[in-house]
């Protein structure tokens, strides 16, 4: 099977040759292609080089089109300050509570900031890797791209004092983010993978997912599948065990997990869902080849049964990790052949 038949197979929780493996990695590659992280982050040809490169070291399931977490801020005018040896940070928040959100330009994913950047890096992995590996595209969700716009603070302050408003700042957000996935798409991602730390419980309580930001992420879904989407990707880091209920009412295909969140209470939590994880991240700096291979064989024992499964570090790989840490999780899955 190709990558991208295993990856759609395992989807529909049919059998497979293995079980697929994806290493969530961004500015490793670079790093693994000895480029600076600095130039990673804006220059989608770069970028692509990076991934491809790693893809062919590694042999894992899939390439992102991935920079970092401010691209959406950014492009909607927030400023943002890069760094050598980390990813940019946001300095000055382009949105305040007193903003005139509706009047407020949306960005063009093909004009602004370094979102026609990435939609470069999108095109060039679907012209090198074709139908025969998964190119993902990013989006940070619109919980966190709210964030993002105007501070973590003054969004949930205003969540909770003026919640009519924080609505149309919210529905802004998601304007944004559903403009930028679905021209990933165009582009020829094969699916989007929503990325929103901000909507996990370490944040904000299950009842304000269940009212806030489950309507918003089944109609981000909805409007990625009648984009193209072969399937929807979500990625809430962190503790998401209360919330992870509401996702079988999101019509998404695949839920990520953290290392926080244990694989049974995954799997009672989430029914016919496919999940990927759950890895610690650090571990693969700090730990061994065997102590990977270990827990990869021994999250694959979990899920045999059940079906439904890919390996995965529970969020993003560090930038300094081993090679040979992540090389052992991807051995590891083809001892499933």
């Amino acid at each position: 099977m190709t990558s991208l038949e295993r990856i759609s197979a395992t989807v529909r929780f049919e059998r497979t040759d293995r079980v697929p493996v994806i290493a969530q990695i961004g500015a490793h590659s670079a790093i693994f292609a000895k480029k600076k992280l600095i130039d990673y982050v804006r220059d989608g040809e770069l970028a692509a080089y990076s991934q491809i490169t790693a893809l062919e070291h590694y042999g894992y399931d899939a390439v992102f089109a991935i920079f970092d977490s401010c691209v959406e801020t950014e492009a909607a005018g927030s400023t943002i300050e890069y760094r050598e040896d980390i990813y940019p940070a946001v300095i000055k928040y382009i949105l305040n509570p007193d903003s005139d959100v509706e009047k407020h330009k949306l960005p063009d994913p093909h004009q602004d900031g370094r979102m026609p950047e990435i939609l470069k890096c999108v095109r060039i992995l679907r012209q090198e890797v074709g139908d025969k590996t998964l190119v993902v595209g990013t989006v940070i969700g619109p919980m966190t791209v709210l964030t993002q716009l105007m501070g973590m603070e003054r969004a949930l302050y205003m969540a909770i004092d003026d919640p009519k408003r924080f609505v149309k700042f919210f529905d802004y957000a998601c304007q944004l983010v559903r403009r930028f996935g679905l021209a990933q798409l165009e582009a020829g991602a094969h699916l989007i993978l929503t990325f929103d730390p901000a909507a996990s419980q370490t944040v904000i309580p299950p009842q304000f997912y269940r009212e806030f930001v489950l309507p918003r992420h089944r109609e981000l879904f909805k409007t990625f599948k009648e984009g193209g989407a072969i399937a929807n990707w979500v990625h809430s880091a962190g503790r998401i065990d209360d919330i992870m209920p509401y996702y079988q009412e999101t019509n998404v295909d695949i839920v990520n997990f953290d290392y926080e969140v244990d694989p049974l209470s995954a799997i009672a939590n989430t029914g016919h869902i496919c999940l990927d994880g759950n890895i610690k991240p650090l571990s693969f700096i700090f730990d061994t080849p065997e102590i990977i291979r270990q827990e990869s064989l021994k999250l694959m024992g979990i899920f045999k049964e059940r079906g439904g499964f890919i390996l995965s570090s529970g969020c993003e790989i560090p930038p300094e990790s081993k090679p040979e840490n992540i090389e052992a999780m991807v051995n590891a899955a083809r001892e499933t052949l």
